[in-house]
């Protein structure tokens, strides 16, 4: 794997991951992608010769709508695929409201939302086009999730080294992805 390119023709070979995002575009939810752990466990999965995929705690489907910032909003869209794929961990989140959860400025779109990620190589996005045609998005580049590196995201370099530093590191631990994926490097901020 080299370029965005090669993440898209991996994506678009796989057929749960294709249905996962038809799935989700049948909600039409504004600026909608599926990301974080989705893209890069597929990533990290192929790198290490894997056969079978890794489980996934949860699937993230986030989109931006500030008009509607309700929470029970994002539960029916939850449940709405839920309905379609009940053996999926759904996540809805609007972005939109998000970052009064995380307590740090609004985002200006789901897109900014994922550069705002804690690690570089889940800051990553994909969706469907109007043809149906992967598309992705990296905001902190593709580098560090190809070469398999974790890295804290330029913002949260920039949240301060105390607040930043610490969900980072405590993300480190409760995510533990060395253990599934042995050949991952870290970079801690501490």
């Amino acid at each position: 794997m080299k370029d965005e390119q090669d993440i898209i023709n991996l994506v678009e070979a796989d057929g749960w991951m294709m249905d996962i995002l038809e799935t989700a575009a049948t909600l039409n939810l504004p600026d909608w992608w599926v990301c974080a752990g989705f893209v890069r466990s597929k990533i990290w999965d192929m790198l290490h010769g894997f056969t079978e995929r890794t489980p996934l705690p949860d699937i993230d489907v986030i989109y931006f709508d500030p008009s509607s910032v309700l929470e029970e909003t994002e539960k029916k869209w939850q449940e709405k695929l839920r309905s379609i794929m009940p053996d999926v961990p759904w996540s809805v989140k609007n972005e939109a409201r998000m970052h009064t959860v995380n307590n740090i400025p609004p985002y200006s779109s789901a897109v900014d939302a994922i550069s705002k990620f804690p690690e570089t190589a889940t800051a990553l996005g994909l969706k469907l086009d109007a043809r149906h045609r992967v598309i992705l998005r990296a905001p902190c580049g593709i580098e560090d999730v190809l070469n398999m590196v974790v890295r804290p995201s330029p913002y949260f370099l920039k949240l301060g080294s105390a607040q930043g530093a610490s969900i980072y590191e405590r993300r480190l631990v409760t995510k533990n992805w060395q253990a599934i994926w042995q050949r991952i490097k870290v970079v801690h901020a501490l």
